[in-house]
């Protein structure tokens, strides 16, 4: 039972309660007609690591109905066509998602726009011929993009990225490379961040800028896959552009002030890793209490052995409160507050008690924790990397540590 004061708005509570139905009613059965395609890595990827067009077929038509059911754009703004609700809603409803359905029923990850897959309060300041032209098929999930930031020597420093767009007449040519580009392999359109103004970038004062760029562009290329621990194929790609060139409609926003967008495009992923950690944790718990009430050793349930009951107890603990935190983060935000600290914090904390609660779940189960029909190693697999996405462990206690140091001291 939540406490008194903690509940969500109703509206909140409403789509929480539709999007559980839009899981039970479309997600698990699609998931179910697809078995055998979707619950095989061998058949979902290509010899290469490309998700397969049969597989991709499928995301669509998932993406598609929630688009018609109006969850995929819920958070978007209303005046790029969407549902208008803040980062706590954002929160809400996909700790729901990843509370029931888990890693099991993966599906799931695509009736909600993700801030690096979809439409988004990034593309927020799209000039208006590009959102007359791109919005109306991504706010149907029709096509998809993929946000083009990280660098092989600027990650956790983003400042740091070296691709340019020089000018070029009235536009610019674009120069350099991405990696680490989730749905890069298949996005139809690119957030790409380049360096407009050297000098600026280099004492730190923007000169960073946006730019929105279909991956049919001559001279934009997918240079490789990377695939990642726990699956034979990939959602990440390395990028190159080799004199793409840029017309003026395509800047978002306004030039060298692009840093600011991509800042927000991560503080959506940290509030989306912090729903993920909860609710994979949540998940993960409620399997193990459910299994340790049931499984006997030395004539009683395990439930009944502080070596079991205890790190539960514990995951407990720390999950109610990275919810707390998280929910916090999302209300400041919410208010118009930037809330680096919090955010930070919460982001920190979610992913760790959902992993700590994962791994937790899989020791209760002994070997059971490491079938592949318990799918806690796909939880476990996806929290860890979740420890370095949008902001390392490390990067964010150094956040806190600079806000404390500057005189943010409330908690």
């Amino acid at each position: 039972m939540p406490a008194i004061g903690f509940e969500y708005p109703d509206d909140i509570k409403a789509v929480r309660e539709s999007i559980g139905s839009f899981v039970e009613r479309v997600v698990i059965p699609t998931h179910e007609k697809h078995a055998d395609l979707l619950g095989n890595s061998r058949l979902r990827y290509d010899e290469n690591g490309r998700t397969t067009p049969e597989v991709w077929k499928v995301m669509g038509e998932v993406r598609q109905r929630a688009a018609e059911a109006g969850f995929y754009t819920m958070c978007v703004p209303e005046s790029m066509g969407g549902g208008g609700m803040g980062y706590l809603a954002y929160f809400a409803a996909w700790e729901r998602l990843f509370h029931l359905a888990g890693p099991r029923y993966w599906l799931s990850q695509v009736v909600i726009s993700h801030w690096a897959r979809g439409p988004s309060v990034v593309l927020g300041r799209l000039q208006p011929q590009f959102r007359d032209e791109v919005l109306p098929d991504l706010m149907a999930g029709r096509t998809t993009l993929c946000f083009a930031l990280s660098e092989p020597g600027a990650g956790s420093d983003a400042t740091m990225i070296k691709t340019q767009a020089t000018p070029d007449g009235e536009g610019w040519r674009l120069n350099g490379g991405k990696i680490w580009i989730t749905n890069g392999p298949y996005a139809d359109y690119a957030i790409v961040f380049a360096v407009t103004s050297p000098e600026r970038a280099a004492q730190r004062r923007g000169g960073i800028s946006a730019f929105f760029v279909p991956t049919n562009s001559p001279g934009f290329e997918v240079e490789g896959l990377i695939k990642m621990w726990g699956a034979s194929g990939t959602d990440e790609a390395q990028l190159r552009f080799n004199d793409v060139r840029i017309e003026p409609h395509q800047l978002i926003g306004e030039l060298h002030k692009g840093f600011e967008l991509a800042m927000a495009g991560v503080g959506l992923g940290r509030i989306f890793n912090a729903a993920r950690g909860i609710g994979f944790g949540r998940w993960a718990l409620e399997l193990a209490i459910d299994f340790a009430k049931v499984r006997e050793t030395f004539g009683k349930p395990v439930a009944e052995h502080q070596g079991v009951s205890f790190p539960l107890a514990e995951s407990a603990m720390h999950l109610h409160a990275a919810h707390l935190a998280a929910r916090n983060a999302a209300v400041l935000l919410d208010s118009g507050l930037r809330a680096q600290k919090e955010l930070s914090m919460a982001k920190a904390l979610a992913v760790e008690a959902g992993s700590a609660a994962v791994d937790r779940a899989m020791q209760a189960h002994g070997a059971m924790g490491f079938t592949n029909e318990m799918h806690l190693t796909a939880a476990y697999v996806a929290l860890r990397k979740a420890h370095i996405a949008d902001g390392s462990s490390e990067i964010l206690r150094r956040q806190i540590a600079k806000n404390l140091f500057d005189g943010d001291v409330e908690l």
